[in-house]
């Protein structure tokens, strides 16, 4: 596996770049060899510079904390919610959604540092475009029980739009579609060349991962579906309507980017698919605790997926593990 300090495009010492001659704004003394004026810094160069040395920052924050946000947070988050289910957790606490909130926020964090340095004005407009998407399919499915089937949240995630659908939904949402679309691109290699592979595979990567999460969303009290579906109470039109959904957001997803350029970033940020490990000690460790044994082992899937990238090894506990 890559080591917890190797680089990314923004790794670099924040002293290096930004403080060497012409862009430090500084000036050779009089009568040197070297007297020219020196170039006066910019405000793009100075907007780079601070971008780089935020990048740096929060690129340390992941990687001295790694073992912490993809393990302790989702084992502490599916043992919160095990307990919220079962009503030994008191009221201020059980299903509390700001800590839902917060907590969904820190397991998400490697993924988005690892994809902000190739997230330009583009991919801010294609992913602008799912968020759109993930809102009105969502207060479609909630008012006319179309494409999912007829479900209703149980709980409340956070600040409902509309009173109807979570505000926080296209960080539930997007963030799985990101995974499953980085995961593929990793294990099909070179293959990932031809698009019908890649955005198929993609596609079932995404479906994948709802037969993980709905089942144990149901099980601790997420939502329901009306009636119970066949499959750990969620029904067949759930998968077609995320068919649908997960279509449309890896398309989305894969015009959002520079696919080699994102391929790279990929391969050298070593922290990047933790998120998709805590989705799966979070959401797997629940269906496992309930008896979902199908979700547990297409969990378990993801797993070989995540081990087959050469990342997750004996090493990365050595070094992620907090000494």
């Amino acid at each position: 596996m890559d080591s917890p300090d190797s680089g990314s495009e923004a790794s670099t010492s924040p002293e290096s770049p930004s403080t060497s001659g012409s862009e430090s704004g500084s000036t050779a003394t009089p009568g040197s060899p070297s007297s020219s004026p020196s170039t006066p810094t910019t405000p793009t160069r100075a907007g780079e510079g601070s971008r780089a040395v935020l990048q740096h920052r929060l690129e340390s924050i992941i990687r001295e904390n790694r073992f912490t946000i993809a393990v302790v947070f989702p084992v502490i988050g599916a043992v919160t919610l095990v307990a919220s289910d079962l009503g030994l957790l008191p009221e201020p606490l059980a299903y509390n959604p700001l800590l839902l909130l917060f907590g969904t926020a820190v397991m998400r964090s490697p993924l988005l540092v690892g994809l902000l340095p190739r997230i330009g004005w583009w991919a801010l407009g294609c992913l602008g475009l799912l968020t759109a998407y993930t809102y009105a399919i969502e207060i479609v499915g909630v008012r006319t029980d179309w494409p999912y089937g007829a479900f209703e949240y149980t709980i409340q995630l956070g600040p409902m739009l509309l009173g109807e659908v979570p505000l926080a939904l296209p960080l539930f949402f997007i963030p799985l579609v990101l995974n499953a679309y980085l995961l593929t691109l990793l294990v099909l290699g070179e293959r990932h060349h031809n698009p019908v592979l890649r955005l198929a595979g993609a596609v079932t990567a995404v479906i994948a991962v709802d037969l993980v999460l709905d089942p144990a969303a149901v099980a601790i009290g997420f939502w329901e579906f009306i009636p119970a579906g066949v499959y750990y109470g969620v029904p067949v039109s759930n998968y077609l309507g995320w068919l649908l959904s997960g279509t449309i957001a890896v398309v989305l997803v894969d015009l959002a980017f520079d696919r080699e350029a994102l391929l790279d970033r990929v391969r050298s940020c070593e922290f990047i698919l933790d998120d998709l490990v805590s989705f799966v000690l979070l959401w797997g460790s629940i269906n496992l605790l309930y008896g979902n044994w199908v979700p547990a082992a297409i969990a378990g899937l993801f797993c070989l997926g995540l081990f087959s990238t050469g990342r997750y090894d004996r090493d990365l506990l050595r070094t992620a593990v907090p000494t």
